[in-house]
Formats: C-alpha cells, sequence, structure tokens
C-alpha cells in the first residue's frame, strides 16, 4: 500500500523518472534481441560463428543489465522522496 501512496506523492516527477527508465529497459531489451537474432544467424555461417558467439557474449551481458537499470531507477526514486 506504502507504493502507491509514493507514487501519488511524486505526481510529475515521479512520472517523468519512470518514463526515462521504461525508455531505456526497452532499448535495452530492442539490443539484446537484435544481438540474439544476428548472432543466430550467424550460426548458419561457419565462418561467422566466433562472430556469432561474441553477440551471444554481449547479450548475455546486456541481461545482466535489466536488474541494474531497475535498480538504478528504484534508487533515483528514493533520492527524489527524500529530497521532497
Amino acid at each position: 500500500m506504502r507504493k502507491r501512496e509514493a507514487e501519488i506523492y511524486f505526481g510529475a516527477d515521479h512520472i517523468i523518472i519512470k518514463r526515462r527508465y521504461r525508455a531505456l529497459g526497452a532499448l535495452n531489451d530492442l539490443l539484446i534481441a537484435l544481438w540474439f537474432l544476428i548472432g543466430s544467424i550467424f550460426f548458419f555461417y561457419d565462418a561467422l560463428m566466433t562472430d556469432g558467439t561474441w553477440l551471444f557474449v554481449v547479450g548475455s551481458m546486456q541481461l545482466m543489465l535489466r536488474p541494474v537499470i531497475t535498480l538504478a531507477e528504484l534508487i533515483h526514486v528514493k533520492k527524489v522522496y527524500v529530497r521532497g
């Protein structure tokens, strides 16, 4: 129940913060999908298999960014709450 109170209290600032982090998360997800799709296509060709493997590594590293983005948003909102 506390979460709803905090959302109402922040008003426009909270909405702006939330939208920015959602956009960042969506961009990250799009890039993850792109790396895995290209990497999968590269696996059809022996000459590109190493490059495909690296794209999978990059995509996997970006998967680790998802919780980092969420934590950054929570910390940012908390700082705004404390200032307000």
